[in-house]
């Protein structure tokens, strides 16, 4: 008896030590308290998970709702999430026995005699999971399942910032050319009051010259403008899983596109608002699953077989009790030597479990990165917008101004040219950097997650259950 207890306690210590608790990769008392970067004062704390509609375009709206359905990179983010659940599935498959059924019917003699011989048997096999190993295989199969879930949702996030970027970049390109134009028929009105004043000889040679060169350079830039507003609305095309031939965007501008600041609340809640994080925390507790399986490994395999049939010389006869035969057994299979291969494999685990831990780390600093730098740059668009708003307004006065007293014949050419050519620099720099303080605020509604919650996702499976995981409807339904 007391063999038998000793036994039972080293066999409970060996089962103990096949599951681990995972490393943990980071505290939260090692994330910063709060936010550096200079904020914009918010109106909101939460992110909705529709955010792109608080930019007022319902185009956009309509587009990444097309892109949900449609974009290839999403397609095919949800394929391997179907791929990953499928290996989960053959994975907890491991758990059951192996049952086969054979059926056979020979005719066979020589030239004295023949006969027949007809047979029906089955066998069944089962791997006693008394260490762990299937458990722990299953483990890591269902955190890369969960794993390429959160990557879809990254994908699905990465998606829709895209989208609105690039739609935002198309319309930004469309009102720069209309500022072109615009500037182009304002320096052709110059150039007409410039050659009627070299035709009655009050303006030299060098003025004219100075004035068509100002018309030509405004020129010049509408091809290049065109061939940008081309390429962005091709990309959006691409985005849309369209081909770009024929696709067209009806919106002309950026005005009316608006973006309400947001809070970014503490950083440690970036932990389970970044799917990219919870995509790096599934994919190390795999590893370590794995590690767990690598350890399980070196314990012996018990196996169970069963067979049993029937064979007779007649088909009519053949399930009859007197033509059974049967066998039972069992088996335990002990690696002794195999050159250092399991060794290899449970070292390999190991290592693959620090790079995923040293992965998520940087995944969490990134994203803090990614919050701060999104932050300032909200900041500081915003201020440069509004002194380029108020250098519009001063330099569309002074051209005014100069234009009007060039007409009366007591102005300055050069003094034109100069306040002709800060005006349209000014309008244009504008519209850059509203473009660029809109991709800022997109920036940052990406850096914290677009609304996404751990929590919050309903492909969330029960951690400790082990069942393939449940594809969503809608997801199934994408065309």
């Amino acid at each position: 008896m007391r063999n038998i207890s000793v036994l039972s306690i080293a066999l409970a210590g060996l089962l103990a030590g096949c599951t681990t608790e995972p490393p943990v990769a980071m505290k939260p008392e090692e994330l910063p308290k709060a936010f550096t970067a200079p904020q914009v004062q918010a109106t909101t704390q939460e992110i909705s998970t529709d955010w792109w509609k608080s930019f007022s375009s319902s185009e956009l709206d309509d587009m990444v709702s097309a892109a949900a359905g449609n974009n290839l990179d999403i397609a095919a983010a949800v394929a391997r999430v179907q791929q990953a659940q499928a290996q989960t599935g053959e994975a907890w498959a491991n758990l059951f026995p192996n049952v086969s059924l054979d059926a056979s019917a020979k005719r066979q003699g020589s030239t004295a005699i023949s006969y027949n011989t007809f047979g029906l048997s089955g066998a069944a096999s089962y791997e006693l999971d008394f260490w762990g190993l299937t458990q722990d295989n299953i483990r890591a199969a269902r955190e890369s399942a969960r794993a390429a879930i959160y990557a879809r949702d990254v994908e699905i996030l990465t998606t829709t910032a895209d989208m609105a970027n690039t739609y935002l970049a198309v319309l930004a390109l469309r009102q720069r050319l209309t500022i072109a134009k615009q500037n182009i028929d304002a320096a052709k009105q110059v150039l007409a009051i410039t050659v009627a004043k070299y035709q009655n000889g009050t303006l030299s040679n060098l003025e004219l010259a100075q004035q068509q060169a100002q018309l030509a350079s405004q020129e010049a830039q509408i091809p290049a403008l065109e061939e940008q507003e081309r390429e962005q609305r091709y990309a959006l095309a691409i985005l849309l899983g369209r081909a770009p031939e024929g696709f067209d965007v009806k919106a002309t501008s950026l005005e009316g596109i608006v973006t309400p600041p947001v809070a970014p609340g503490m950083p440690v809640s970036l932990l389970q608002r970044r799917p990219d994080i919870a995509e790096a925390e599934a994919s190390l507790l795999s590893a370590h699953a794995n590690v767990d399986a690598a350890r399980a490994a070196f314990l012996p395999a018990i196996g169970l077989t069963g067979q049993g049939g029937y064979s007779s010389p007649q088909l009519a006869s053949l399930v009859n009790p007197s033509s059974l035969a049967w066998t039972i057994g069992a088996s335990l299979v002990q690696t002794i030597f195999d050159g250092g291969k399991l060794s290899s494999q449970s070292d390999y685990a190991k290592a693959k479990e620090a790079e995923l831990v040293a992965d998520y780390r940087k995944t969490v600093l990134s994203a803090l990165s990614d919050v701060e730098t999104e932050l300032g740059s909200v900041s500081s668009y915003a201020d440069q917008e509004r002194f380029t708003a108020d250098e519009v307004k001063n330099a569309a006065e002074a051209f005014r101004i100069s234009e009007l007293q060039y007409r009366e014949g007591i102005g300055d050419p050069l003094a034109v040219l100069q306040t002709e050519q800060t005006l349209f620099s000014s309008e244009d720099t504008l519209v850059q950097i509203k473009l660029a303080r809109l991709e800022a605020g997109i920036g940052l509604y990406r850096a914290l997650g677009g609304g996404w919650t751990v929590a919050a996702d309903k492909d969330e499976p029960t951690r400790n259950e082990f069942m393939p995981l449940p594809l969503p409807s809608d997801v199934l339904s994408m065309k």
